[in-house]
């Protein structure tokens, strides 16, 4: 493939000859006046390291959080974070623990390693590390499995929600392993199979990709060709995100809409403060895909503002952005997770 690299991108390749890492820019500058920021949460750490789960070969690292008290089988989100991101941070910062405790669900985070990506990237843009059973994604599933032998878990109600890098990681997981997942949500992400090495996948996060609708959906049906039902997609993406262009969010769209054969037609357009939700219904009217649309919106995790005045404190906080909306608990309502 041959592309001019812009110059914003081409200082993004570490000085490595392959190009084995991606790094991720800041989309708004830390000094930004006037504007509300969330606060952060000043509550106890409650993920739990596992220490061993199975053969992990992508090696990565499993945390969990499990509500005490809980009778019955209870539903699983599992969370991956972006570049530059870790699990205890994102937790404090995203409140998925707060929500589990709360609403009696399980939390299941996989986490990058430095050595894997010195950028705490999952590496989705490598074939070897999203094939089924293999590599980061092998991994993410025997983390699974392990939380289904070890906890009472519904195996009807498993999540799956990935920010940046983490929900390219997500759209490999539900595209590889539709049976297992009853929903999941890819935020500021790309779909799935968008890039087979670094450089391919920087240009795609710049500029999208021209692959139509049906070579999209071959993707899914390639690595899933036994597969009897999807599970329900949801895609957020905001339209002034300058490290994954919008275009992807619809190429997500195309690519579900393909999968699962769909004539590409647009679905019931709701407005709500701050955005839009596309959605698409099957026959029945159940829910099938929709796109949440953030406007004014750059690259990172839509939470509800707290506090004026907050600082990030860290690389993670810089991608948790004020919003009208709060994803986790959009999903959590969504997903049927509240009762």
């Amino acid at each position: 493939m041959n592309f001019k690299v812009p110059s914003r991108l081409r200082r993004l390749l570490v000085d490595s000859v392959e190009l084995p890492q991606l790094k991720f820019p800041m989309t708004r500058p830390l000094s930004q006046p006037a504007r509300r920021r969330i606060s952060a949460r000043s509550v106890p750490q409650r993920l739990t390291d596992v220490l061993w789960f199975g053969r992990n070969p992508g090696d990565l690292r499993m945390l969990e959080y499990v509500p005490p008290g809980i009778k019955g089988p209870m539903p699983l989100v599992v969370v991956l974070h972006g570049c530059h991101q870790n699990a205890e941070d994102f937790d404090r910062a995203s409140g998925w623990t707060m929500l589990a405790r709360k609403h009696g669900f399980a939390v299941l985070y996989a986490e990058q390693k430095a050595a894997n990506n010195p950028n705490l990237c999952f590496n989705w843009f490598r074939p070897s590390m999203v094939t089924r059973d293999r590599g980061e994604l092998g991994s993410i599933r025997e983390m699974i499995d392990f939380s289904r032998r070890i906890h009472d878990i519904d195996d009807n109600r498993i999540f799956v929600m990935g920010l940046s890098a983490g929900g390219a990681m997500a759209a490999a997981l539900l595209a590889t392993y539709p049976e297992l997942f009853a929903a999941g949500a890819i935020i500021g992400g790309l779909p799935f199979g968008a890039a087979r090495d670094a450089m391919s996948a920087l240009d795609v996060m710049n500029r999208g990709s021209t692959r139509d609708a049906e070579k999209w959906g071959e993707l899914i049906r390639e690595v899933s060709p036994d597969a009897e039902r999807y599970p329900v997609v949801s895609i957020w993406h905001g339209d002034e995100d300058e490290v994954v262009s919008f275009a992807n969010a619809e190429a997500s769209v195309a690519q579900w809409l393909a999968a699962r054969e769909r004539p590409r037609i647009k679905g019931r357009l709701r407005l709500f403060e701050g955005g839009e939700r596309r959605e698409w219904r099957d026959d029945y009217g159940n829910m099938i895909l929709e796109l949440v649309t953030l406007n004014g919106f750059g690259h990172g995790l839509p939470v509800v503002p707290g506090i004026e005045g907050w600082e990030p404190a860290n690389d993670t906080e810089r991608y948790i952005l004020p919003a009208a909306v709060s994803a986790p608990e959009q999903l959590v309502q969504s997903w049927g997770l509240t009762a």
